[in-house]
């Protein structure tokens, strides 16, 4: 079974229009809202290519009845906490003509200590797999409406066996005011419960989340150089392993996807991979795809680096060819199998080492982190 846990939701809002032009007035089609966030992206794609998974996120204020709404019509698993504060928005603007994104998010709002201790109650309920199971009729909540207190269960996934596996996903940014223990609470509750711990978050939290012992980080570079201070990738990764982390699946942009595991004490193993051309589209959910997919696949027992990395480039290159992030394309395993992996082991000195590259410089999808 798969948890995922989104700190900070936001109701997407998209547009797609011809040409964005700085100062310009632009018409566009009628837009589409989307519950969102991070953590509610890799639940859609996992629940989509049938994985056991809930989604369990903050809701408040009239932006989160559209966001419940949304959310409960999808048929997607999940658990809403309700909060005081209204749920944010993220506003994505798609350029048509050259076939990037510009991304507006507002920042959010932290709940207060009540709520983060019932967003952890239900962490933990759906990790012990207690997660309500409600499904039609009177035992499923009003749509649109939050109720005053309390978590709500949307159309959620069966319940998981004690002795089945676990993955606890905790993804996207914290909202401003945050308390210092919640990210290491959420991810001591999913070691607690056996489960493997991914994180893809940014700035100070990626290494709060190495030091709290999650598994699996997924930063790109820029969120890794931010983080550590260091300007190479893999003395960025090489931090993280060092402070407890197994697995770095690293986004690179133009260069690709890396998978990043500690070969000795001192020396990494390093798997690289990358699609033999570009795509266009939307980028904003190809991170959470690449998520998504480490997820399933680990839920699956499958924990060798180089399947999962290139399953997550797959992913996370059919998410691009889609108009809305937290859907991947069908043609995926055509992308997989045409995934070219390389290997190698880096030396003791950090900045000596090289990883085998591509010949042409392109990359299955960049990764436009929104942390959401």
């Amino acid at each position: 079974m798969i948890v995922t846990v989104t700190p900070n939701p936001a109701l997407d809002l998209t547009w797609h229009v011809e040409r964005i032009e700085h100062g310009g007035v632009h018409r566009a089609d009628a837009g589409r809202a989307r519950a969102g966030g991070k953590g509610l992206n890799v639940a859609r794609v996992a629940h989509a290519e049938g994985a056991d998974a809930v989604a369990i996120a903050t809701v408040g204020g009239a932006t989160g009845e559209e966001f419940s709404a949304e959310l409960q019509a999808s048929g997607v698993p999940h658990v809403l906490v309700p909060v005081a504060a209204s749920t944010r928005r993220s506003i994505a603007l798609v350029d048509e003509s050259l076939g990037d994104t510009t991304i507006v998010n507002e920042r959010g709002i932290a709940p207060a200590a009540g709520e983060w201790d019932a967003l952890r109650d239900a962490v933990r309920a759906a990790l012990a797999g207690g997660a309500a199971r409600t499904t039609s009729g009177a035992d499923t909540p009003d749509v649109g409406r939050i109720p005053a207190n309390g978590p709500t269960s949307g159309v959620s996934a069966p319940g998981s066996d004690a002795g089945s596996r676990r993955v606890l996903v905790v993804s996207g940014s914290l909202p401003p005011g945050t308390p210092a223990d919640v990210l290491p609470s959420l991810i001591a509750l999913g070691r607690d419960a056996g489960a493997t711990v991914i994180v893809d978050t940014s700035g100070p939290s990626l290494l709060q989340a190495a030091d709290a012992g999650a598994s699996v980080l997924k930063p790109n570079a820029a969120e890794l150089a931010e983080a550590t201070g260091l300007d190479d990738p893999l003395d960025g990764a090489r931090e993280l392993l060092r402070r407890g982390a197994e697995l770095v699946l690293l986004s690179r942009g133009a260069e690709g996807m890396l998978a990043i595991t500690a070969a000795s004490d001192t020396d990494l193993h390093v798997v690289s991979a990358r699609l033999p051309a570009p795509l266009a589209g939307n980028p904003t959910g190809a991170g959470d795809a690449a998520v998504a997919a480490c997820a399933v696949l680990m839920d699956a027992g499958i924990r060798d680096p180089g399947r999962i990395l290139r399953r997550a480039t797959a992913w996370s290159a059919a998410a691009v060819l889609m108009p809305l992030a937290g859907d991947i394309h069908p043609t995926w395993p055509d992308l997989e199998a045409a995934v070219v992996l390389e290997t190698s082991d880096s030396a003791r000195d950090p900045r000596a080492d090289t990883v085998s590259r591509a010949e042409s410089d392109v990359s299955p999808a960049s990764d436009q982190k929104d942390t959401r």
